[in-house]
C-alpha cells in the first residue's frame, strides 16, 4: 500500500486528476454524493443513506460508477463521532481497518487526526466548511490532494458548496481522497470549523 495505494489501483493515475464532486442532498450532511471526472463522467457514487437521522448511521459506502462497494467507512463506537474507520470493499465480521480518522477531543482545538496502516501518514490543512483543504505527505510535505470551491468556467461565477472541486496528484489514490472527503463531511458536516488551526496530523495508538 506504498505511495498512496490503499483502495484500488484503478484510480490511480500518471497525472493529475481534476474531480467534481456534488453533493445529492443540500439539507444533510453527508445524505449522498456523486464525483466526476474532468469529462463529465460519473467515477464514484455514494447513495442517500440516511436523512434527517443519517448523524446516527455508523456506515458510509463508497462505490465505483457501477455500484461495486470500494471502501466501508465505519464510525468506532464510543467515538461521538470523532472517530472513523476505513476498511476495503464491503466490510466484514473481524476485518481489520486499513485507516483511521479521529476528532480531537481537546479543548480548543477542532482538529482532526489521520493513520494509515502500514502506509504512509498524511496531514490534512484547511477549513473543510469552506470547502478548502490540502493534503500532504507528513514526512515530506508533499502536496497529494486539494479541496477547493469550484468556479463556473462559462460564467467565472463561484458556485455553492454542494459542488465542489478535488485535485488528486498524480500517484495518490483517488478512492482513498474521496473516502478522507466523506469522512470530513461526517465530522463536520457544512460547518465553518477551522480543522485544527489549518492543520490535520496522523496519530500512532496502540493496536
Amino acid at each position: 500500500m506504498k505511495g498512496g495505494l490503499l483502495v484500488d489501483n484503478k484510480f490511480i493515475n500518471g497525472q493529475d486528476q481534476n474531480l467534481t464532486v456534488r453533493k445529492t442532498s443540500l439539507f444533510f450532511a453527508g445524505d449522498g454524493f456523486t464525483v466526476y471526472d474532468c469529462k463529465g463522467t460519473l467515477v464514484f457514487r455514494v447513495d442517500s443513506y440516511g436523512g434527517p437521522n443519517n448523524r446516527d448511521t455508523d456506515e458510509v459506502v463508497l462505490m465505483n460508477a457501477h455500484g461495486r462497494c470500494l471502501l466501508t467507512l465505519r464510525r468506532k463506537r464510543p467515538s461521538l463521532r470523532r472517530r472513523w474507520e476505513g476498511y476495503l470493499g464491503e466490510r466484514t465480521d473481524g476485518q481489520k481497518p486499513i485507516f483511521g480518522v479521529r476528532r480531537s477531543s481537546m479543548i480548543g482545538r477542532n482538529s482532526v487526526t489521520v493513520e494509515v496502516y502500514e502506509c504512509n501518514e498524511y496531514l490534512i490543512e484547511g477549513n473543510f466548511g469552506q470547502r478548502s483543504c490540502t493534503v500532504v505527505e507528513a514526512e515530506t510535505r508533499r502536496k497529494v490532494a486539494e479541496i477547493r470551491r469550484k468556479v463556473d468556467a462559462s460564467t467565472n461565477v463561484m458556485l455553492g458548496k454542494d459542488v465542489f472541486s478535488l485535485n488528486v496528484k498524480a500517484g495518490f489514490d483517488g478512492a482513498f481522497a474521496v473516502g478522507l472527503v466523506l469522512v470530513l463531511d461526517q465530522i463536520y458536516g457544512d460547518d465553518y470549523v477551522e480543522v485544527g488551526e489549518e492543520q490535520v496530523h496522523p496519530y500512532a495508538e496502540d493496536r
